[in-house]
């Protein structure tokens, strides 16, 4: 079974594409399943839309929920359609979040860490000038921050957990495996996935995330895995789902999970 459950649309403001252009991509990509997950409004901030080119607007939410409702129904002969987001993930404003998404009929939430110490992980300038000892501090405070999320209850998957990799390729060099093997337990103790995101290779770092030095480590503490492209245009759905499915065989996994209904869907590899 293929699927793929991490793609945006033009809500967001930085990706192309209506809903429906994600879900017929997905029929052209043979998947059986695709996900709808575009970015969260940020529901603490006053303002509705206080970044338009990062996230939905507030008063989007309502209309976003809606149209992945109805195209669940369109579609249901042809592909089945997940309701998702990728919710950031903000230690201090949790309750917003979570109060937001109580009565949403979710299949999934990815959780993902885009911020640590107040800048983003996709900033190229954030490294420049910081000593050895900050690298490896910046380091422990996204993977802290990835366990906290992990320990919410709110999220099924956990999104690209090496993303601050993408534009800064030698974050993968700094030291921090006990930060990392801990991370891991953590995530396979909540029994939560992570994905393998095929991202990357539209930034600097050209690959997923996370490494395959991860996915070994995360095979060995018995953490699910599932697949999300990240498209943000309707041609990289399902995209390297192929190469992902070998290389999690050559790892040693048997098996990946989608979600529906909040409910762990085991699929064979």
């Amino acid at each position: 079974m293929k699927f793929d459950l991490h793609t945006h649309n033009e809500r967001c403001g930085h990706a192309v594409g209506t809903i429906e252009d994600y879900v017929t991509a997905a029929i052209d990509a043979g998947l059986q399943v695709i996900g709808i997950s575009d970015h969260s409004p940020f529901f603490a901030h006053e303002d509705d839309q206080p970044f338009p080119g990062i996230a939905m607007a507030r008063s989007e939410f309502a209309s976003y929920i809606e149209e992945v409702q109805r195209l669940k129904i369109q579609y249901k002969d042809r592909i089945e359609v997940l309701l998702g987001m990728e919710s950031d993930f903000f230690p201090e404003y949790i309750d917003s979040y979570r109060k937001a998404y109580a009565e949403i009929p979710f299949d999934y939430i990815i959780g993902s860490v885009h911020q640590v110490s107040g800048v983003s992980i996709f900033n190229r300038n954030r490294w420049k000038g910081l000593s050895e000892k900050r690298h490896i501090e910046e380091k422990q405070l996204y993977y802290d921050l990835i366990r906290q999320s992990a320990r919410t209850g709110l999220f099924q998957v956990l999104g690209h957990i090496d993303a601050m990799k993408g534009y800064y390729p030698q974050f993968s060099e700094i030291p921090a495996p006990a930060d990392i093997d801990e991370t891991l337990r953590v995530i396979a103790d909540e029994d939560v996935s992570i994905e393998i995101n095929t991202s990357g290779s539209t930034k600097d770092v050209g690959g997923w995330y996370p490494s395959d030095e991860i996915l070994e480590r995360a095979l060995h503490f018995g953490v699910n895995v599932t697949f999300g492209s990240d498209a943000h245009i309707p041609g990289r759905v399902g995209d390297e789902w192929e190469l992902v499915q070998k290389r999690l065989k050559e790892i040693g996994f048997k098996q990946w999970v989608f979600y529906r209904r909040k409910q762990k869907i085991i699929v064979p590899i």
